[in-house]
């Protein structure tokens, strides 16, 4: 079984660098698990800035399908799989055709909570059975501005509740802010006031 790290932090934090970081100092072959869908230019670019940033001896599984089974078969082949990120690969379960200025209905919230919820227990099972290391690589949403559309506000809280359960599990875990990593298991609090 191998080990779990799991990192967090917002926008251009710094979070996927500090990922990079760590897979680069692993002794075992590494392979890259790119989760993103480029739909825009946008996108585009930040594949872009990323694979340049990838040396070329690391291994790139596109995960167009499941994340389990990709990290089942990335890691027949790698010691360590580092996954980013954690917030693209979700956002796939909120349907495409959700409105955006509506509120949802209740039972609709319910079901995409409870898809990610089941997707985030079939993530950290595959990683408990597995033999390869890995690195999650996930946005922490919930510290920016409160999405203006109920659509926006739903992922914000889905992904809130899938990083509180995958630091929890993870045996490290760490956010990054400005550029600084920071050992969430360390600075947790140790002792309550009452």
């Amino acid at each position: 079984m191998g080990k779990l790290v799991f990192v967090t932090g917002g926008a251009r934090s710094g979070k996927s660098h500090f990922a990079e970081i760590l897979a680069h100092r692993h002794p075992g072959r590494v392979c890259y698990i790119a989760t993103a869908v480029i739909a825009d230019e946008e996108m585009a670019r930040r594949v872009t800035l990323h694979r340049h940033r990838r040396p070329a001896h690391w291994s790139t599984f596109e995960c167009h399908a499941g994340l389990a089974a990709g990290l089942i078969q990335a890691a027949q082949d790698h010691d360590l799989l580092l996954v980013d990120c954690l917030t693209l690969y979700l956002a796939r379960f909120l349907p495409a055709d959700l409105p955006q200025d509506t509120e949802l209905p209740g039972e609709v919230e319910e079901k995409i909570q409870r898809q990610i919820d089941e997707e985030v227990d079939v993530i950290l099972t595959t990683v408990r059975r597995i033999a390869a290391d890995v690195i999650i690589v996930s946005n922490e949403v919930g510290s920016g501005l409160v999405p203006p559309y109920p659509t926006g506000r739903l992922f914000r809280d889905t992904m809130g509740y899938a990083n509180q359960v995958l630091a929890r599990e993870a045996d490290w875990a760490y956010v990054v802010i400005a550029g600084m990593p920071l050992d969430l298991k360390a600075l947790r609090a140790s002792a309550m006031p009452w």
